[in-house]
């Protein structure tokens, strides 16, 4: 099932399975080879047992982590909430958004998880896998894998490992504060992946590319800015 030809909503779970299956074939976790110049943020969001679906992508300058476009979608799903199988809910959402962008950012950063996962096709690897775009997830919560607590301090990470095999990391993004869950979705390395977490740890929990795409998802929601793809004017990048 290709990217421009997402039918996800009537598939039983083993369908998503065997999908899962031959997407996660086509997972590189091989380092960066191009440097960053842009990097995304991406957010989904929805009501657990609501058919509206809420999509965006907000591209960032790498180098300030300025906001520089945005790209915003609203559609529709069917495919049911299960945990381990959120991306056939999500991705197809994200793949409009992605649409939208006459041109694709160096890396993205998914609200979720990347390989840190059962079958290791969290959202980011599998919209990575489906686009070719180097992916990485960056979540709230934990889904799989064993993990200590890391240190307080910002920075401060550790692993994520299931049977002995390293899948993430645990990362402090802010002092005392709750870590986020860090893995690879494709294209790059789990090095890469807490490379990249740490350059856009800001002020907040969340990094910076997925803390301005839950922004942008608010002002949506809310009616404060509209669908479609658009690109900030200079006199807004602050």
């Amino acid at each position: 099932m290709e990217e421009d030809d997402l039918q996800y909503d009537n598939l039983n779970l083993a369908e998503a399975k065997a999908i899962q299956s031959a997407l996660r074939d086509r997972i590189q976790i091989t380092a960066l080879t191009k440097p960053i110049l842009t990097i995304a943020g991406a957010d989904i969001s929805l009501n657990r047992f609501s058919k509206t679906i809420f999509a965006g992508i907000v591209v960032l300058r790498y180098t300030d982590l300025q906001p520089v476009a945005y790209s915003l979608v609203e559609s529709k799903t069917t495919f049911p909430y299960i945990p381990g199988f959120l991306a056939f809910r999500e991705v197809p959402a994200l793949v409009q958004a992605l649409a939208q962008m006459p041109v694709r950012p160096d890396v993205m950063m998914i609200d979720g998880h990347g390989i840190a996962h059962p079958r290791r096709m969290g959202i980011a690897a599998h919209f990575g896998a489906l686009t070719g775009i180097a992916t990485m997830g960056c979540a709230k919560n934990i889904l799989y894998g064993k993990w200590q607590e890391p240190g307080i301090h910002k920075g401060d990470f550790s692993s994520i490992t299931a049977k002995e095999e390293l899948i993430g990391y645990v990362f402090r993004s802010k002092f005392r504060t709750n870590p986020v869950f860090i893995s690879p979705g494709n294209k790059m390395s789990l090095q890469d992946s807490l490379d990249i977490a740490r350059r856009c740890a800001g002020r907040y929990r969340l990094p910076e590319p997925t803390r301005r795409a839950h922004e942008f998802m608010n002002l949506f929601r809310t009616q404060k800015l509209k669908e479609g793809y658009h690109e900030l004017p200079p006199s807004l990048i602050l």
